[in-house]
């Protein structure tokens, strides 16, 4: 029998790593945050990821079973990502109806379109977020106080950065231990700080992310912060309070360890990354100081996912070989 030949396109040396096993460890990671805002406020945290996952996965079925009629790709986990990363960005007692649309937005609009995982040009979770922000801003802004009980609807409270929009926050006295247990109102993405830490340490170990996206958007906002301080003379002691501050408050872990380091809408090399992940922090805290919003890593996220081919196109490792 003559010899056959078969010619596929790159890559052609494939490593353990696979796309289910990329997204069962990012779901794994996000378990100990998810564990947290149960915690806080109660089972409508699980319930809200619930049918936003179901959500997800259901959209990217029937899209592509009916609409692009290729193969099935909801087994590989990605569309179950997705929706629990919406979640994360969303109020506890926001209504359901709203989480599918957020859902049918992240899914319908800016993930199949382009024709699925690995080919969209923004991150699906965060567009969605943005999307419910525009066209909900009341319901995705209002956030349940934590009580003993869980959380009350009756009950709700301004965020640590709606606090210091509002000029009501003493940098000096706020509650650190707060902010990295859950103690406090926002999405469940802003009250499980340390949770989110430990899930991000688990993806570096699992060698799912570097740490050359993190280490830059957050490093950015501290050093930015630290900045501000000097430029506004506060005094010493602000100098590591007031960027401490901005690190844990908001969706700046959820942001940094999560969505900007999503494979598709981030950089190939590591200085690409870099630059990424600098330009997400500026961005983000220029927003955060002087924008309309409180919170600017959304934002910040989808303005870099914009820039991220023309990082690819002149940020390029060097040719194997070449001096």
């Amino acid at each position: 029998m003559a010899n056959r030949f078969f010619v596929s396109p790159s890559p052609h040396v494939h490593g353990e790593m696979s796309t289910v096993r990329i997204m069962s460890d990012v779901i794994i990671a996000l378990l100990p945050a998810l564990v947290v805002s149960i915690r806080v406020f109660g089972w409508g945290a699980l319930l809200v990821t619930a049918v936003s996952v179901v959500s997800c996965v259901l959209f990217e079925f029937l899209i592509q079973k009916f609409i692009v009629r290729g193969p099935l790709t909801v087994n590989n986990l990605s569309a179950a990502v997705t929706g629990m990363l919406l979640a994360f960005n969303l109020p506890v007692n926001i209504p359901l109806w709203i989480v599918v649309i957020g859902a049918l937005f992240a899914i319908g609009v800016v993930k199949m379109p382009f024709g699925g995982i690995g080919k969209n040009l923004f991150n699906p979770a965060i567009a969605g977020r943005v999307f419910l922000l525009i066209a909900y801003p009341v319901q995705m802004t209002s956030f349940p106080s934590p009580t003993i009980e869980g959380y009350v609807d009756a009950y709700s409270g301004a965020t640590p950065l709606a606090a210091a929009k509002a000029g009501a926050v003493d940098f000096s006295n706020y509650d650190v231990p707060g902010m990295l247990a859950g103690a406090i109102p926002g999405s469940f993405g802003e009250i499980a700080t340390l949770a989110l830490l430990l899930g991000g340490a688990y993806l570096l170990i699992r060698r799912v992310i570097t740490w050359h996206i993190p280490v830059a958007v957050l490093g950015t906002m501290a050093v930015f912060a630290v900045i501000v301080s000097l430029c506004r003379c506060e005094g010493y002691a602000m100098l590591y309070q007031y960027p401490l501050f901005h690190l844990l408050a908001g969706g700046a872990v959820l942001g940094a360890v999560y969505m900007a380091t999503d494979y598709t809408t981030s950089p190939m090399t590591h200085a690409g990354m870099l630059i990424y992940g600098v330009g997400i922090g500026a961005i983000t805290m220029l927003i955060r100081l002087w924008g309309q919003y409180p919170e600017g890593m959304s934002f910040a996220i989808l303005i870099m996912n914009s820039v991220v081919p023309l990082i690819n196109k002149y940020v390029k490792p060097s040719r194997f070989g070449a001096r």
